[in-house]
């Protein structure tokens, strides 16, 4: 997975300019649009002609492979509960997705978000071959954005419900239990009831790493591996001479030249001396 992800920074460090800029925007926009169309289209005809299914794809109607993504997380009926929890709901994926993209920036979010819906469809398709049809849209995808979130920030607390204060931690876990609740009580047979499983698979590959960091146990030990600064600015100091900045990012190569107003930090959890900036301090694969 660390090879994975280092591969991963390595192609948007090499291209900047790759990526899908306000990605979640997009994707908003039109699940909204989808969802205002489905108010005069009670019979979900229209819907029925976006969602994954892997049958019909194979029929010819290859739009499929991308539209699953426009599909809202549920239909509107006309009342106004139903919009004010399609509203809430497309919020909360904007909120995620944007969070996620400041997070890692453009090129690795659009992969992350990209390489998901691909997982999806390898899925459909698999389910397929088992004469499982399975129709789908970006659900499990958008919710699975959660646990990401969750990963970098276990502590933020949010208002569960609009009034019930909650670290996120508690509501990854919920969710979790929410996706367990739906592979067991899905009515397919399998393999059409793990999609939540595919989803959880693609989080562990671009988070597994992280949550081994954190939950191995020589992780008490390592977090008092702090840096020695002075040491540190000794040796920055000494090659600062040949190099036209004083740092670096391991990751993105941002420096503090290029970067002035940029805030860059050394990690306590790497082997060695290794600088970041304020984007990726929190979310790099440890040196060791």
């Amino acid at each position: 997975m660390k090879a994975i992800l280092r591969a991963v920074d390595k192609f948007c460090y090499r291209h900047p300019r790759f990526g899908i800029r306000n990605l979640m925007l997009y994707i908003i926009i039109s699940n909204a649009v989808v969802a205002i169309v489905s108010l005069f289209d009670q019979s979900n005809t229209f819907v029925n002609y976006l969602v994954f299914n892997a049958d019909k794809i194979l029929r010819g109607e290859i739009w499929r492979l991308v539209t699953f993504l426009f599909v809202p997380p549920m239909g509107l009926d006309g009342n106004m509960f139903s919009i004010i929890l399609v509203a809430v709901a497309l919020y909360f994926y904007y909120f995620l997705g944007t969070s996620l993209q400041n997070l890692w920036g453009v090129g690795k979010f659009t992969i992350y978000y990209f390489s998901g819906a691909l997982f999806m469809i390898i899925f459909g398709f698999i389910a397929y071959f088992f004469n499982v049809i399975v129709p789908f849209g970006a659900y499990y995808l958008n919710l699975g954005m959660f646990f990401v979130f969750a990963t970098f920030y276990p502590n933020m607390q949010v208002l569960f419900m609009f009034f019930i204060p909650l670290k996120v931690k508690y509501l990854a876990w919920l969710n979790l239990a929410f996706f367990a609740y739906d592979m067991i009580a899905e009515r397919a047979f399998f393999p059409g009831n793990l999609l939540p499983a595919v989803i959880l698979l693609h989080y562990l590959l671009f988070c597994g790493g992280w949550l081994i960091d954190s939950i191995r146990p020589g992780r008490v030990k390592t977090a008092y591996n702090t840096v020695n600064f002075r040491q540190a600015a000794k040796q920055v100091q000494r090659e600062q001479e040949k190099r036209p900045y004083t740092r670096r990012c391991e990751i993105c190569g941002k420096t503090d030249t290029d970067y002035p107003n940029l805030e860059f930090r050394y990690c306590s959890r790497c082997q060695g001396y290794h600088c970041f900036c304020e984007e990726h301090i929190n979310n790099h694969t440890h040196f060791s």
